[in-house]
């Protein structure tokens, strides 16, 4: 992998923590899709269950009934599609539609069977700690943070050393920003910021994904409802990012990322 990749985030939920009920209808994500391809998104990433701390739950076949549509039709428009789900069987139907990216942000924790789901797909290990979003940010809040960019990345080993080895091969890992890291920007701007050498370390590509998180609010003092200066904010973390080695970045704002990427590394 030689140029950096932009993941574009199309949510098909009523509860994401910036664009929650935006896109909840088919149609609209799908729309939506199509509107951050024409931007220069280079992945587009669906998914059908938020995963902030403040989100509900939903069982298999409501992440199925919101997504497998989305996944259809934008894999058919000849998208590159990834499925951001945690669910073996969720899954398992997005890449029977299309997809080709699995976005597991439990690394596997939450669901054991994840690892005999990803067949011929890019599995990208997500870090977390827990076996559900409720025990991530419970342990949170308890304070038991991984401040060290090195503690992720032996965690991370061992989620690719649970995978298949062709699987292993060919995955891509992500520290996980805001998972289970706070909103403190020491502790996640820390983790971004060894973007390089956790990719070095395990010898795979980075995604990092800082686009619109509480940290990213809380470094550059930008208010809740305040979106354009938080995707400002946003860009400015993913250059970081990506001046750091990453190479794929996960963001709200395609347009915005792309016109920075022009401007400052000539992509």
């Amino acid at each position: 992998m030689s140029a950096v990749l932009v993941m574009g985030v199309v949510n098909v939920t009523p509860d994401s923590f910036s664009d929650g009920g935006l896109y909840l209808g088919a149609e609209a994500a799908v729309a939506h899709g199509l509107a951050l391809l024409r931007d220069g998104a280079d992945i587009l990433d669906v998914g059908g269950e938020a995963t902030n701390p403040r989100a509900h739950p939903v069982g298999a076949d409501e992440e199925l009934r919101r997504t497998l549509p989305v996944v259809t039709q934008l894999a058919a428009a000849g998208a590159t599609v990834s499925i951001d789900t945690t669910k073996a069987s969720v899954a398992r139907a997005a890449v029977a539609a299309g997809a080709r990216i699995i976005n597991d942000v439990s690394g596997g924790l939450f669901d054991p069977e994840m690892r005999h789901a990803i067949g011929d797909a890019t599995y990208i290990a997500g870090h977390l700690r827990g076996r559900s979003i409720a025990e991530v940010f419970a342990a949170e809040a308890a304070g038991a943070l991984p401040l060290d960019w090195r503690t992720v990345a032996d965690e991370l080993a061992e989620r690719l050393a649970a995978l298949p080895m062709a699987a292993r091969d060919r995955a891509w890992i992500d520290p996980g920003l805001g998972f289970g890291k706070g909103a403190d920007p020491e502790t996640n701007l820390t983790l971004l910021r060894h973007s390089g050498d956790l990719g070095a370390r395990l010898g795979r590509p980075v995604v990092i994904g800082a686009s619109r998180k509480r940290f990213v609010r809380r470094a550059f003092g930008v208010h809740d409802d305040d979106i354009a200066a938080l995707d400002a904010a946003s860009v400015a973390a993913s250059l970081d990012a990506i001046r750091a080695g990453a190479n794929v970045v996960r963001v709200h704002n395609v347009a915005l990322l792309r016109a920075a990427l022009a401007l400052y590394t000539n992509q």
